[in-house]
């Protein structure tokens, strides 16, 4: 019985050491050759503390995001969650997530993000300080999962993700799927996690803002017309992102816990990175999290990570979780992340 899971959880990992060979030199970085770059923003205070190191951490909804595989380990049958952070220049992101475990069918959740940047003045070369219209830019995704657990030691999850693109009159939409497996070991409940991320369709831009007039002839009053044209935009892929990762607890007492996790990234659009980072708690109800992001990414303004949690349990199943992240990025304003859940 467990050939079948081992098979599924290598071909996973070939599936990723496949984008690993696709890309020619580690030197070829392809940065800006993909579009909803909103996707890579990550979620979840308690993993972004720790260096967003997520790919094999497990317990909790921000598993829909790190790895659906881990989503069938929830510690309750439920769990809803929302997430926010005044990301840089001033954008607004938000992310929402809730999950449901049914005896003998698996976990459901479902996953809502959405990212929006204030209103600019439209500037033109005739009215540089602008011509009374404003524009932004917005993103939104939803995403539902499914997360079994097929053996006591093995899980694995699907997310099917609507992607969506808007700037001023302009707009794209995109079809994105996840998946992830989540493998416990005998040697100390080591944990290994792997996980394929946004896996989907291209994205185009449309609206009428590409709608114009044009004269063929290069000159009025001759030929025809004021003929209705548009211009053509190009297709781009999405974020395709590959994650293996493991985690393990180092200590264990009657009170306190300590856990470390490491993550190896393969991003379609970048070079390849590590995360890693560090929880300790006390008696499950507060905690404390260091990390350390993008390790070996070339000229990266990210840097470490820190955070901390409470979780106040109400009685055995319910509970409110609340989660602080702090995150560094050079010289770029610095990133702040609360979390504030509800387990059921």
């Amino acid at each position: 019985m467990k050939k079948p899971f081992t098979y599924l959880l290598l071909i996973v990992l070939a599936a990723g050491l496949q984008t690993l060979g696709a890309q020619p030199s580690r030197k070829t970085t392809k940065v800006g050759t993909t579009v909803a770059q909103f996707l890579k923003i990550p979620a979840g205070a308690r993993t972004i503390a720790m260096g967003s190191a997520g790919a094999s951490l497990e317990g909790d909804v921000y598993s829909i995001y790190w790895n659906p595989g881990a989503l069938a380990r929830l510690r309750t049958p439920g769990e809803a969650t929302f997430n926010h952070a005044e990301w840089l220049a001033d954008i607004t992101h938000d992310y929402a997530a809730a999950a449901l475990t049914l005896e003998g069918l698996g976990t459901i959740g479902v996953s809502v993000v959405s990212l929006r940047s204030p209103e600019e003045l439209v500037r033109t070369e005739q009215n540089p300080d602008g011509d009374g219209r404003r524009w932004s830019y917005s993103t939104f995704a939803m995403g539902l999962s499914y997360a079994r657990s097929l053996t006591d030691r093995f899980s694995i999850g699907f997310t099917a993700k609507y992607v969506r693109e808007s700037i001023w009159n302009m707009s794209s939409q995109g079809i994105a799927f996840d998946i992830g497996t989540i493998y416990t070991t005998s040697f100390n409940d080591l944990k290994i996690g792997a996980s394929i991320t946004n896996f989907g369709t291209k994205m185009r831009l449309d609206g009428h803002d590409i709608s114009f007039n044009s004269f063929p002839d290069g000159e009025l009053g001759s030929g025809p017309q004021n003929i209705e044209s548009i211009y053509r935009t190009e297709s781009f892929d999405i974020p395709l992102t590959f994650k293996i990762g493991v985690s393990m607890d180092i200590f264990r007492a009657d009170q306190l816990r300590a856990t470390v996790a490491l993550d190896a990234t393969h991003p379609n659009d970048n070079m390849e990175y590590m995360n890693a980072g560090i929880e300790v708690a006390f008696d499950e109800m507060f905690f404390g999290r260091f990390g350390r992001k993008a390790i070996f990414y070339d000229d990266s303004e990210e840097g470490f990570t820190w955070g901390g949690g409470v979780n106040f349990a109400l009685n055995n199943v319910t509970g409110i979780k609340v989660d602080y992240a702090f995150a560094n990025f050079g010289r770029l304003e610095n990133v702040q992340f609360v979390s504030v859940g509800v387990t059921f």
